[in-house]
């Protein structure tokens, strides 16, 4: 553990001044957080939790590929995650296969090509894909920020101007066709932005523990709010002020960030429940 001076958040704050890594990892979980928050609604509104997580796994294979190929890994994660949520939208909307089913058949076929591509990399250890599994937020480059920055306030703009189709689309796709709206390519547009917005996030959760940065939150607002824009703004709000939380828990303690994150978020959500009981209780 690490104490100086006994106050734990000036401590971090003056490191943040001396060390541009922590001034990535402080930039990545803001950024990360309100990408998570927006996405997130979208995702636990249309019960689309498991499509999350088959697109998240479905990556290690674009991971696996770029590293036997010497190329960007989040390049190749990014490659591989568009291209199954593509293929899942499209299985699903031509009732080729369930797409619960379609999920599951990505997911494990995205780990076992990820798997089988690491272990033909030549000098290739298990080290190398924990970062990538796990979360490794101090390896975020100034290219990694600035890439989720733009994606960030994109999908900001965006989620403001079409907050409306986007909403009637989460909550019911048959009253969205009678409103005119194409909920065909919008549902294509959605897995295409969630797969990217995963691969972006990666450096900060990892592939196994990023799932509760998308849902834990919206879970916690929806408990005091059913407003699909008062839920996507709590959602946003709850799941930065979590993520800086715990990555300054994780620098203190040395803990990973991830699960530092994912506990401060249980935390949340705990204290969330309880207070609603109570409310209901009087």
């Amino acid at each position: 553990m690490r104490f100086k001076n006994g106050c734990l958040l000036m401590d971090f704050f003056y490191d943040i001044a001396r060390y541009e890594f922590l001034q990535n990892a402080l930039l990545a979980v803001i950024f990360a957080g309100i990408t998570c928050g927006i996405i997130g609604t979208y995702i636990v509104s249309r019960r689309l939790v498991f499509l999350c997580g088959g697109i998240t796994h479905s990556s290690f294979g674009g991971l696996g590929i770029a590293f036997y190929a010497g190329i960007n890994p989040i390049l190749g994660a990014m490659l591989f995650a568009v291209g199954s949520a593509i293929g899942i939208e499209w299985a699903s909307s031509r009732n080729k296969i369930r797409e619960d089913s379609a999920i599951g058949i990505i997911w494990s076929v995205g780990m076992a090509v990820g798997a089988l591509f690491m272990s033909l990399t030549p000098g290739y250890t298990s080290g190398d894909m924990a970062g990538y599994l796990f979360g490794n937020i101090i390896t975020a480059t100034s290219q990694d920020i600035t890439m989720l920055a733009i994606f960030t306030l994109m999908l900001t703009l965006a989620a403001i101007l079409w907050w409306r189709p986007v909403m009637y689309l989460a909550f019911d796709r048959s009253y969205s066709a009678t409103q005119g709206l194409s909920t065909r390519w919008v549902s294509y547009a959605m897995s295409i932005i969630t797969a990217i917005a995963i691969v972006l996030c990666i450096r900060v959760m990892g592939i196994v523990l990023l799932l509760s940065l998308f849902t834990i939150p919206v879970v916690a607002a929806n408990t005091f709010t059913h407003s699909y824009a008062k839920l996507t703004i709590a959602s946003v709000v709850i799941t930065t002020i979590a993520s800086v939380v715990g990555l300054i828990l994780s620098y203190t303690w040395d803990i990973p960030t991830g699960v530092s994150i994912i506990f401060t978020l249980c935390v949340v959500l705990i204290a969330v429940k309880i207070l609603s009981l109570r409310s209901k209780k009087f």
